[in-house]
């Protein structure tokens, strides 16, 4: 089972990178546990220094941006 961590403060990307994950995890079928968390003080302890970060079985994928579909596609299916 994949472990998916969506870190922000709530705004619209962080918002869309959980849709995104939600919906490619769906698609392709994979057991995961997603979650977002948003609680600032817990970002720095995950390693993370911008925001819509993504984690993904406990490692930094992406911070600061938004991947593509695609590239998210990609990630979770070499994770899974």
């Amino acid at each position: 089972m994949l472990t998916i961590r969506i870190v922000g403060t709530g705004c619209p990307n962080c918002e869309h990178l959980f849709q995104l994950c939600m919906n490619v995890a769906a698609e392709n079928n994979l057991h995961a546990d997603i979650q977002k968390i948003t609680d600032k003080e817990k970002f720095t302890e995950l390693g993370v220094w911008m925001t819509p970060a993504l984690i993904v079985n406990g490692q930094v994928l992406t911070q600061g941006k938004l991947p593509t579909k695609s590239t998210l596609d990609h990630w979770l299916k070499d994770n899974k």
